[in-house]
């Protein structure tokens, strides 16, 4: 998700300034992806910029308020229609990472792998228990974040099963390669 199309989102809700699309972004998203406020403004500058928001009046604590222009409008609205396909999403580091570990000598793969589900493991109980605490209507975005988070630890513990399994029958036919 861009910050940019989610402080778009929030702005199509109402006008706000930019300490509250940052509580409101980081209140959506259950605090797992916070924003620095640096990052707010910078973003609402570049929006601004290219004709998605206005900045309004200032408020009575001398804050901006921002609002939506019907370009931003139409904007997070082709956002909201369009799917995100895989080539959108970042590098997978870690994929990278074992790759790398894969041919490079002196490198305990098998070592990297058990590091990673270790941590993987330890993040999956954390938000597991962060989900517990989640009943009411009002975190259901929190829960579908919490959600995603946890279907992706759990596919990762999944692909590193898998990634064992690969090393473990390579070592196997060819004893003299590096693991």
């Amino acid at each position: 998700m861009s910050i940019r199309h989610g402080l778009l989102a929030l702005l199509s809700q109402g006008s706000r300034h930019g300490y509250q699309l940052r509580a409101e972004f980081e209140a959506s998203t259950g605090a797992t992806w916070p924003l620095n406020i640096g990052q707010v403004y910078t973003t609402l500058a570049r929006m601004e910029r290219d004709g998605l928001v206005a900045p309004g009046e200032q408020d009575e604590q001398g804050r901006i308020v921002y609002s939506i222009t019907p370009d931003g409008a139409t904007e997070v609205g082709r956002w909201f229609a369009t799917p995100i396909t895989q080539t959108e999403r970042p590098r997978d580091e870690l994929a990278i990472k074992l790759a790398m570990a894969v041919t490079t000598q002196d490198v305990d793969v098998a070592g990297v792998v058990q590091a990673q589900r270790t941590a993987t493991m330890r993040t999956l109980q954390e938000l597991t228990r962060s989900k517990r605490g989640l009943d009411s209507p009002l975190d259901t975005a929190q829960t579908l974040i919490l959600d995603s988070k946890i279907f992706q630890a759990e596919a990762e513990l999944r692909w590193l099963d898998h990634c064992e399994a690969v090393l473990s029958r390579r070592s196997l036919q060819h004893p003299q390669e590096k693991q």
